[in-house]
């Protein structure tokens, strides 16, 4: 039986569709707010945040990388750079939306920076893949970095060149840098689906071969 299931997911190129298998991609998908608005109450701790959005592939994987960085206070899987209003993960692996997969990350500046959230984006994508992300493949699964104001364009077109001057890749650098617009959560059973569903999880990377594929490109395991 899986041998089965790890078959129609290599020739599909819908994994998480697959492996949501079990009756919970059938599900209508819950309500889900147009954006995620930060507070602007001095007091409130959500206030001293900030918001980085990155587009890796898989935004399960993206969650779990962003998880474990210092400073990161939150992260929420989700869907922009489409023109589709509230959109289900059914549609946008359609592709007809326009969306990709995205991880909006709420993070504590004092503690960490957007130049080294920059960094862990960068070391947990193929950045010359044009076509998806490792076996995920279509416009939906491509990489992206989502800027949110002239500050975060200006670092992430400075670490983008960087990477494109270290000659580490044969290929061009395709990963997009465009400005951030509105995001929709993902359905709740994405959300932090590698804590919900571990062993699930660990099954669709390692057949993925994300990980290999992150070691082959930066040297270091991921």
């Amino acid at each position: 039986m899986k041998t089965g299931i790890v078959i129609v997911l290599v020739l599909a190129g819908g994994l998480a569709a697959v492996l949501l298998a079990d009756g919970s991609a059938a599900r209508r998908p819950e309500p889900r707010s147009a954006s995620i608005e930060l507070s602007t109450d001095p007091n409130d701790d959500v206030s001293r945040q900030s918001v980085a959005t990155f587009a890796g592939g898989c935004f399960w994987c993206v969650e779990e990388a962003f998880d474990e960085v210092k400073g990161v206070v939150s992260t929420t899987s989700g869907y922009t750079g489409g023109h589709t209003k509230d959109p289900s993960y059914d549609e946008v692996t359609v592709g007809d939306t326009g969306h990709f997969e995205a991880v909006r990350v709420r993070y504590d500046p004092a503690v960490v920076s957007y130049r080294q959230l920059l960094d862990a984006f960068w070391r947990n994508i193929d950045p010359t893949d044009r076509g998806g992300q490792f076996c995920d493949r279509g416009d939906s699964y491509r990489s992206a970095i989502f800027y949110h104001d002239p500050d975060q364009k200006r670092l992430a077109e400075a670490s983008r060149r960087a990477i494109e001057e270290s000659r580490l890749f044969q290929g061009p650098i395709v990963t997009e840098i465009v400005a951030a617009g509105e995001f929709y959560p993902a359905e709740e059973y994405h959300q932090n689906y590698y804590q919900k569903n571990p062993i699930r999880y660990k099954f669709y990377k390692w057949n993925c071969g994300r990980a290999a594929r992150l070691e082959e490109l930066w040297g270091e395991k991921s």
